[in-house]
């Protein structure tokens, strides 16, 4: 990235990372399969979505909403996620997920998650991603290792 400071490459006039506003959307859809279940992800022992699976979906929502903004080398990660898993879907049935960007501060981006089954409304929350310099992420992972 030239050399500049991360937060000037990804701040537009209104301080918004990458030109990313409140009211993106994005969507991501998932036909729930033996390893989606809780028994599979060792989460639960009845045979339904895992939690651990729907986070992820809302995960890719929020990714799709707004990853093909970032800057080249450049992307967000997950910080925090409160989820509410509200109903129990059937392997088989396709859930939806829903992400809104709700708010940027910074490189912070937070989310308001829903997913939908083809009956119902099956979880909702509040998810945080932050944007980071994938060569510096990547460094300091590396020295972490052994």
């Amino acid at each position: 990235m030239s050399g500049e400071p991360l937060s000037s490459a990804l701040s537009d006039p209104q301080g918004h990372a990458a030109g990313l506003k409140p009211g993106l959307r994005g969507t991501a859809r998932l036909r729930v399969q033996e390893e989606h279940t809780a028994p599979h992800l060792r989460s639960g022992g009845v045979p339904v979505l895992a939690t651990p699976a729907l986070i992820a979906l809302m995960e890719w929502a929020s990714r799709d909403a707004t990853d093909h903004l970032l800057p080249s080398g450049t992307a967000s990660v997950g910080m925090e996620i409160q989820v509410k898993h509200l109903a129990a879907t059937p392997v088989g049935m396709e859930v939806t997920a829903h992400a809104e960007l709700i708010a940027v501060e910074g490189r912070a981006l937070t989310f308001k998650v829903e997913a939908y089954d083809a009956v119902e409304r099956v979880g909702q929350g509040i998810h945080q991603r932050f944007i980071v310099d994938v060569e510096r992420f990547q460094k300091r992972v590396d020295q972490k290792k052994c």
